[in-house]
């Protein structure tokens, strides 16, 4: 309340709540403002991601929420921009519904790296055509039914193997790469009217010298994305409270670089009455004059008009159930999980499981973090509707114990299926498995039992068993992405992904072995 009555801020980023919950507390927030009040949310997976009603443990039952769809580059594996349009369009659907009106999404950095620890399955792939042509296609579903957009990370954040989130990372390639690369996306997003973008929190030495981060450049903000690219919307900037810029210029000062750079909004300062002193005193100290500042008020409350929030800045409590989880917006979902699976290898011809008996015995091995507690949950009980004597087994990925166990369980099963869980993370180093996932892998090999492996996460993993006979992307954790992985082993659905991005030496930019749907078994 202070914020709004007294700081007068005019936005604030959503973090997770039911959509009913979400729902009335922004409305109690705008009725608390003078003006209308902008609010933002990272939605790359859907509102879901941010507005699900949460899971009832044991047994992770789902209590509702709106739409929780699969990574991007799950979409990148299907290559259908109707189906990125229907992501947007449903995103936009459910988040206006519940009162949001920013979408930081998508996300417009091209994974050209491997080893990238933060950016992994949220990019549309590597081919910066791919990316901008889904990434557009994305905005235009989101901003033609209401919803502001934001491309990010500008200028890119697809080359790096540091976490932006725990350091700077420095991409340090020429300007002729950054416009035949990086930038090709966000050139394609400003052409199809994208609204915001979202700066990068790292350094690109072919732009500014001075190692300066994107957020913190005019160089990279005012030179290229303003004057050179001619965006005339909002820049935003990536969290305040990451720690590489944060540590670096500390939080006030950090505020003043960011709008002397060219940002029109800091969202997630770690500090909000520091960070509106700092900007503040960005004018006293002559830094910069109060006419920047207004130029970014106009941007803003220029959005809130185009959005319609002068005329109706509340939403409808009681729409809102009929909006979010419609089924059509469940079944948008499921056509991207189900159209991205993707089987890179099967070099014994394992999957589909068709010439199972539904009593065979089938060890189903999740790989996960113990805080995961949906992981494998959806996949099993799918597979187990129709393959009766599947066995459950969790390894954990954070500390394994001895395998020794599942390994001779594996003995008596027919089938051995072994999912990872291994992915992207906002504060991760790496999205390397531990080499206890390699070795469960190569011991099942070793005694004959034939593993396929399911990645639900990273794809890039295969670099760490390249042995295994059977290898296949379902690219998120999500359930939707668990019951179209489990229905495509079954056969109950079709296999039609290829890959959008290159796993080295093992797999190309393309691949995908197609499997036909068979009758379902019940």
């Amino acid at each position: 309340r202070q914020y709004i009555t007294k700081e007068k801020v005019g936005g604030f980023t959503i973090s997770v709540g039911s959509p009913v919950e979400i729902a009335v507390k922004l409305n109690a927030m705008q009725r608390m403002s003078d003006l209308p009040l902008l609010f933002g949310a990272d939605l790359e997976f859907g509102a879901g991601y941010r507005a699900h009603g949460g899971y009832f443990f044991p047994g992770g039952y789902d209590l509702g929420g709106a739409v929780v769809f699969p990574p991007q580059m799950a979409v990148g594996a299907t290559r259908d921009s109707t189906l990125s349009y229907e992501q947007g369009r449903v995103t936009a659907l459910e988040g206006r519904a519940i009162g949001i009106h920013v979408a930081y999404a998508p996300i417009l950095d091209v994974n050209n790296n491997p080893a990238n620890p933060v950016i992994n399955t949220r990019s549309y792939g590597e081919d910066p055509r791919l990316v901008a042509a889904l990434g557009g296609a994305f905005i235009r579903g989101a901003q033609d039914n209401g919803m502001i957009a934001t491309g990010k990370h500008f200028p890119g954040h697809g080359d790096t193997e540091i976490n932006s989130h725990l350091a700077l990372p420095v991409v340090d390639v020429s300007r002729q790469r950054l416009d035949s690369l990086e930038l090709l996306p966000f050139r394609a997003a400003i052409r199809n009217g994208v609204g915001a973008v979202m700066s990068f929190h790292g350094s690109m030495p072919a732009l500014d010298s001075s190692g300066d981060p994107g957020t913190l450049s005019g160089p990279v903000l005012t030179g290229l994305l303003r004057d050179e690219l001619r965006f005339e919307g909002m820049i935003i900037s990536d969290a305040m409270d990451m720690r590489g810029v944060l540590e670096r210029y500390g939080a006030g000062e950090a505020a003043i670089r960011a709008v002397a750079a060219g940002a029109d909004i800091l969202i997630q300062p770690v500090d909000v009455a520091l960070t509106i002193d700092a900007v503040v005193a960005g004018v006293t100290t002559g830094r910069y004059s109060e006419a920047r500042l207004d130029r970014s008020v106009r941007r803003i409350l220029a959005a809130k008009e185009r959005l319609g929030l002068d005329r109706a800045r509340v939403v409808a409590i009681d729409s809102v159930r009929a909006t979010v989880s419609d089924s059509s917006h469940v079944a948008s979902a499921r056509a991207v999980a189900e159209r991205s699976i993707t089987l890179v290898k099967d070099s014994l011809g394992l999957i589909p499981l068709t010439g199972i008996p539904a009593n065979a015995r089938v060890l189903s091995v999740t790989f996960a973090r113990r805080l995961d507690l949906l992981a494998g949950a959806t996949f099993d009980t799918e597979l187990r509707s129709v393959l009766k004597g599947v066995r459950s087994e969790f390894v954990n990925a954070d500390s394994p114990a001895d395998l020794e166990a599942i390994l001779r369980a594996a003995d008596s099963a027919r089938v051995t299926v072994v999912s990872s869980y291994v992915s992207h993370a906002w504060y991760a180093t790496s999205v390397s498995a531990p080499r206890a996932f390699a070795d469960l892998v190569s011991g099942l090999s070793a005694r004959g039992r034939k593993p396929i492996v399911v990645a639900f996460g990273n794809p890039y993993l295969l670099q760490q068993i390249p042995s295994t006979p059977a290898y296949l992307v379902a690219w998120g954790g999500f359930p939707v992405s668990q019951r179209a992985a489990a229905r495509a082993l079954l056969g109950s659905a079709a296999i039609t992904g290829r890959m959008p991005i290159t796993i080295p030496s093992l797999a190309a930019f393309g691949t995908g072995i197609t499997r036909s749907a068979v009758a379902e078994r019940r």
